[in-house]
């Protein structure tokens, strides 16, 4: 694939990403204190913390075979999504946060995924991603950029459908997936999964993803998406709803003769 640029990254593959999961401490023996043998009190590591090992291990596995069942079932009906989204980009070259605001939809069209969002701070911009391109209108300056994503167009579909209608099943045939427990989003116990991409050319572009997953309706109230470089995108998602009916009109810009259209990749 190739490298994708940053309009393209930020409002297709679903807004790139953020803070580095924290990792879990190292465990230290455990005794009664006071005792001056510290030798006798640490565990056998063939004893003590291999059925500890395997427990969390078994634990694991249950908690993401759960989330990815969850996640196969709003597959099956799936039809269309729509949520508020606030975008956090963060450059690391300049230490710098870029944050966005608006609504964002989703449908399956027969067999391709398109994708509208309305951004309404800090400047109102529109994103279309439908029959093979994304499409960027500024309604300020009255001008659309179009970029060909033809022959990224399945690679960009299977960012869209992260946590929003694609397969759980899916994820293990694209990612190394990894189930990091449960965290508080905004009120909701979410399943929090690390997905690595196997593929080296996805890799490229993106590193690490960390989505967090709404287990009563298998669908993602958060995303981190990690670059090479260290910039990320976290995107949280709130009043999500599921299935119902998205006017045509959302999916098309709304521009007249004097618009300017403009085609960088050309």
């Amino acid at each position: 694939m190739k490298p994708i640029h940053a309009p393209v990254v930020c409002l297709v593959a679903l807004l790139l990403t953020a803070c580095s999961a924290s990792g879990q401490s190292a465990s230290k023996p455990t005794g009664e204190p006071g005792t001056s043998q510290p030798a006798a009190q640490t565990p056998n590591p063939s004893t003590a913390q291999a059925p500890s090992k395997q427990a969390a291990s078994a634990q694991s596995n249950s908690g993401l075979e759960r989330v990815l069942a969850e996640m196969d079932k709003t597959a099956a009906g799936f039809r269309t999504a729509q949520a508020d989204f606030v975008w956090d980009q963060y450059q690391k070259v300049v230490n710098d946060h870029d944050q966005q605001k608006g609504k964002v939809h989703f449908r399956r069209q027969g067999h391709e995924i398109q994708m509208a969002a309305d951004i309404t701070e800090p400047a109102k911009k529109y994103v279309i991603f439908s029959g093979g391109k994304v499409q960027v209108y500024q309604p300020g300056i009255d001008q659309v950029t179009e970029y060909n994503v033809a022959k990224n167009r399945a690679e960009l579909e299977s960012f869209l459908v992260l946590g929003f209608g694609g397969s759980g099943r899916d994820l293990l045939k694209q990612y190394d997936v990894k189930y990091l427990g449960t965290e508080q989003v905004d009120g909701i116990n979410a399943d929090k999964l690390q997905l690595i991409p196997k593929s080296v050319k996805v890799r490229n572009n993106v590193e690490r993803i960390l989505l967090w997953i709404d287990p009563a309706r298998g669908v993602s109230v958060q995303q981190q998406f990690f670059e090479p470089s260290g910039d990320y995108r976290l995107s949280k998602y709130s009043n999500i709803q599921l299935n119902e009916k998205i006017p045509d009109n959302v999916f098309k810009l709304k521009t007249d003769a004097k618009t300017k259209v403009i085609s960088p990749q050309s």
